[in-house]
């Protein structure tokens, strides 16, 4: 295509959003709310998903090391640690160290420890996290096997549970954003059909003087992809005022203090990116669709 047959298909396709008065309105106006609503279940999503890995990452695995375990037999066993595959950090703990843990987590009833310091009857220990929280548990049975290592708790049976609960809850949000993309395409792309239709006999017109099916298609590709631009724009500024205003109330409410939500950037960018994304292929693809059948004059 000729640069000046461009230029013109995009200033007709300016031209038609003015001149559509109304129907540009609505248009524009069903675009906005439809994705203004796909925006808040993406943000939902993305936000839930981080919570959950969150969550996921603080699934440890605790190696308690035989009691009176030698020096050498302790390197050992860290070494034999670092060996196996799919280890992300391994913290030793003394038992000296654990004591002081307790005491910190009993509180004002740390007392109840008080003679204990002399025979300290915790063993030594290694925290362990693996890369991938769901490769807890056969992690743990492999550290079971090595020498000296008189335990491994890494909360069997509830982390089993959790991770099913979190896959749940994905699958769930995938479910509701996927469902929600295709309901936007739909009245979006059923909304540009509407302004088409009324539009109808200057396509028969264009047609009938012998223009091309792709000359006369282009205003109307372009003025489809404007019109789901404009419409992006309007519920991504909403979405961004609204999720800061969201983030400085979880700041300084402390009783919201554990919700760890994402930052503004790069979450609001991604989604913003997205739905501009959305509202311009749906433009274009329903003004595509729509005409095919004012095209068979």
């Amino acid at each position: 295509m000729k640069l000046r047959t461009f230029r013109r298909h995009l200033r007709e396709g300016v031209k038609n959003i003015g001149r559509n008065g109304w129907m540009t309105f609505a248009s524009i106006s069903a675009v906005a709310v439809t994705l203004f609503l796909l925006g808040v279940f993406l943000i939902l999503a993305m936000n839930v998903d981080h919570f959950m890995a969150r969550v996921e990452s603080q699934v440890e695995i605790k190696v308690y090391l035989a009691p009176n375990a030698k020096p050498e037999q302790v390197k050992a066993v860290e070494t034999a640690l670092r060996n196996l595959s799919g280890i992300k950090s391994i913290v030793y703990v003394s038992k000296a160290q654990g004591m002081e843990e307790l005491k910190k987590r009993l509180g004002d009833k740390a007392e109840l420890l008080e003679g204990l310091e002399k025979e300290n009857p915790l063993p030594d220990r290694f925290d362990v996290k693996t890369y991938d929280p769901h490769q807890t548990p056969q992690v743990a049975e492999k550290i079971r096997q090595i020498p000296h290592v008189a335990d491994v708790q890494y909360g069997k049976g509830w982390v089993e549970k959790l991770f099913d609960f979190t896959r749940m809850v994905r699958n769930v949000g995938l479910v509701f954003v996927v469902g929600l993309a295709f309901t936007a395409m739909f009245l979006i792309a059923n909304t540009i059909k509407i302004t088409i239709f009324a539009r109808r006999r200057e396509i028969e017109i264009m047609k009938l003087v012998g223009a091309t099916n792709w000359f006369i298609r282009w205003p109307f590709f372009i003025e489809g992809m404007l019109l789901g631009l404009l419409g992006a724009l309007l519920p991504i500024a909403v979405l961004w005022l609204g999720y800061h205003a969201l983030l400085d109330v979880v700041r300084q409410d402390l009783s919201l203090f554990f919700l760890d939500l994402l930052p503004v950037t790069p979450l609001m960018t991604q989604v913003s990116l997205l739905l501009v994304a959305i509202g311009m292929l749906i433009g274009m693809w329903g003004s595509l669709i729509s005409m095919r059948r004012f095209l068979k004059v």
